[in-house]
């Protein structure tokens, strides 16, 4: 069966291509009635707009600008998924590389120049004033990060590493400490979770410096003391730690419970099989093409923050203490 077309659309409403159009926008025109029977007649047919062919129309590029950690997993799990939600609603995507050596400033004045129409910052740390400044450019969505004034989907940080160190308090782990991810509002969240499970049950908590690496985490194996568990900023840093624990002859989970954060592909590995806090990937592209859509195709103008409910997956690296 042939996709219905715009004046299919028009036809059975009764009138122009161009109301049909103008309504499907949602653009000033047409009266109420007119609207009432284009929608009607639009959502009988099952017409679905052509994206490709109006972003042609309006000579719009169809690019999106993502910028992404090449070092992270899950960030890798997150543009692939990208690559595939956004062919369907007829977009590329154009990566621009964040690393120790390439901040995130120069990836975007790349991107820009690229002429991407809007931007997807995987996990940014950047100013809220960076920020607001480059959505007055293009549109700009947060994924995984703090939104600081734009648009903006991630999990719920704070409520994922509370849920985390629960789970190790139920265990019966009374020394717990958290392996902080250095500066950044998803950190400072994170830590604040540990914070709140630990005052709640009446324990002193005891933050050590980390960060988002691997060897973050191995340098906080130094410092644990006479802990018998962690919850750390992210599973990269998470394996570091793990791997510093096996080097030194430490046993998990039988002698020390490791939790990490993002469910990457590195959790999942078989030898590594680390409890985490789940990051719905598809949930969070879906919302962030939601919120770029949205602003693209003028449907709205106001700035959103998606928060997604975290899962805190129990794999073998926690068990109860010694």
């Amino acid at each position: 069966m042939p996709r219905p077309r715009l004046a299919d659309v028009a036809a059975a409403a009764g009138c122009s291509t161009a109301s049909v159009s103008l309504v499907l926008r949602g653009e000033p025109g047409p009266s109420e009635a007119t609207r009432d029977r284009v929608l009607a007649a639009a959502e009988q047919l099952g017409y679905r707009p052509d994206r490709a062919a109006s972003l042609l129309a309006r000579r719009r590029s169809g690019m999106l600008g993502v910028v992404t950690d090449v070092r992270s997993t899950f960030h890798a799990e997150l543009v692939e998924e990208l690559l595939d939600a956004s062919a369907r609603r007829g977009f590329d995507l154009l990566i621009g590389a964040r690393s120790p050596a390439r901040d995130e400033e120069r990836a975007v004045e790349t991107l820009i120049d690229s002429r991407c129409e809007a931007l997807l910052l995987l996990g940014t740390s950047g100013p809220a004033e960076r920020l607001v400044a480059l959505d007055g450019q293009v549109p700009v969505v947060a994924v995984s990060g703090r939104a600081g004034g734009v648009d903006g989907v991630r999990v719920d940080d704070e409520r994922g590493t509370r849920e985390a160190t629960e789970h190790l308090l139920a265990l019966g782990h009374r020394d717990v400490v958290h392996v902080d991810g250095g500066a950044g509002e998803i950190a400072a969240d994170r830590c604040r979770g540990y914070v709140a499970a630990m005052t709640a049950a009446g324990l002193a908590p005891r933050v050590l410096r980390g960060g988002h690496g691997e060897a973050d985490g191995a340098a906080a194996a130094a410092d644990l003391g006479g802990a018998t568990a962690v919850t750390v900023f992210n599973d990269r840093a998470a394996v570091g730690l793990l791997d510093a624990l096996v080097r030194a002859g430490v046993r998990v989970p039988a002698d020390v419970s490791v939790a990490g954060f993002d469910d990457s592909p590195l959790a999942r590995l078989a030898h590594v099989d680390l409890t985490t806090v789940s990051q719905d990937v598809p949930a969070l592209v879906a919302n962030a093409l939601d919120l770029v859509v949205a602003r693209l195709d003028g449907v709205r103008a106001e700035r959103r923050e998606v928060v997604l409910a975290p899962r805190l997956v129990v794999r073998g690296t926690t068990s109860a203490p010694p």
